[in-house]
């Protein structure tokens, strides 16, 4: 069995050095020729919640050679068309795609691939590269778990998937998939478009008014745009944040803004790979996280007003008529 991770940035990175260090096969593919070469000489480094250098295969696109038959995704959502259109020529006849992006990736996926060989994974762990082959692992490294899944019948090649993945943390395989799903895009359109405009990291927003305020707000819509649409949000990590963060006011809120640091303090120093983008001044993601979730609100009739208003002070910071700042705090409140 071979198996790949295309994109490895800093979470794939992480991802195949834990992998390697248990010696099993997995190619760390990305067009950073510079991160390669790092790789190929000196290893993966892995520093932060996690001390250690593994010996990793990587390589550029144009090195890839043999056919996959497990390709985990870790790219961009935006170029999905153009680079599963790319893989499909490496993907062995019963190979399988497994995407870990954030939103909900796996349609984009299924469209060209097909549904039979797409596998999804909602990952609560996040990562920041610092230097050509240095990986910082942000969150505890007990934290880093997987929720896998597919869109539709339980796949094949789970079990195999599964194994790989359980060399960086726990993995459970859900039945309610969506609902997994959901649970990590309330959070991430939260928290990532507020740490992406302000530069703040997830750990000053949840403490922090009125970033706390209006995090919260964000999730709260999250959660009605999941009722309205029939999807039952699964408990994330344990916990089950719609009983924990569903408010509208009054002492519930209190309660909430009160826990809602305790709930970031294992990701507290993550900074959103959004902010990253923005601050050298490329397009965001923002619109397969926040934009998923304005779309599907408008077709089911649930006010999504704030998640629009996080997503045009980004756009505006793409055309350069805004800087990051905690300042744009003060503009969404407007």
């Amino acid at each position: 069995m071979r198996a790949a991770i295309y994109g490895a940035g800093a979470m794939g990175t992480v991802l195949g050095a834990f992998i390697s260090a248990q010696g099993k096969q997995i190619d760390l593919i990305t067009r950073n020729k510079e991160h390669v070469e790092a790789l190929k000489s000196d290893g993966a480094q892995i520093i932060g919640k996690a001390n250690f250098v593994a010996a990793v295969s990587a390589l550029t696109p144009d090195e890839m050679q043999d056919k996959y038959d497990i390709i985990f995704l870790m790219t961009k959502q935006r170029d999905n068309h153009k680079i599963l259109s790319f893989l499909t020529d490496y993907l062995a006849d019963d190979g399988v795609v497994c995407t870990l992006q954030n939103g909900l990736p796996e349609p984009s996926v299924s469209s060209v691939v097909g549904e039979s060989r797409c596998m999804g994974c909602a990952v609560s762990w996040g990562a920041t590269l610092r230097g050509a082959g240095v990986s910082e692992l942000t969150s505890e490294r007990k934290k880093m778990t997987f929720s896998l899944g597919t869109p539709g019948e339980r796949n094949p090649k789970t079990d195999e998937v599964k194994a790989l993945l359980e060399c960086a943390g726990k993995v459970k395989e859900e039945e309610n998939f969506y609902g997994a799903r959901w649970a990590k895009l309330a959070i991430n359109c939260a928290f990532s478009p507020l740490s992406a405009i302000t530069g703040m990291t997830f750990g000053e927003v949840a403490s922090k008014s009125p970033a706390n305020k209006i995090a919260l707000k964000l999730l709260n819509e999250a959660f009605d745009v999941a009722e309205k649409c029939g999807v039952k949000i699964e408990k994330l990590q344990g916990h089950d944040i719609v009983r924990v963060y569903r408010c509208s006011g009054g002492v519930k809120q209190k309660i909430a803004l009160y826990l809602l640091p305790l709930a970031m303090k294992n990701h507290k120093n993550l900074v959103s790979g959004m902010y990253y983008d923005l601050s050298a001044g490329k397009k965001c993601d923002i619109n397969y996280v926040n934009g998923v979730l304005v779309r599907i609100g408008k077709k089911f009739g649930a006010d999504v007003s704030l998640n629009k208003s996080v997503i045009d002070l980004a756009r505006k910071i793409e055309k350069g008529e805004l800087k990051i700042s905690p300042d744009n705090l003060k503009l969404i409140l407007k």
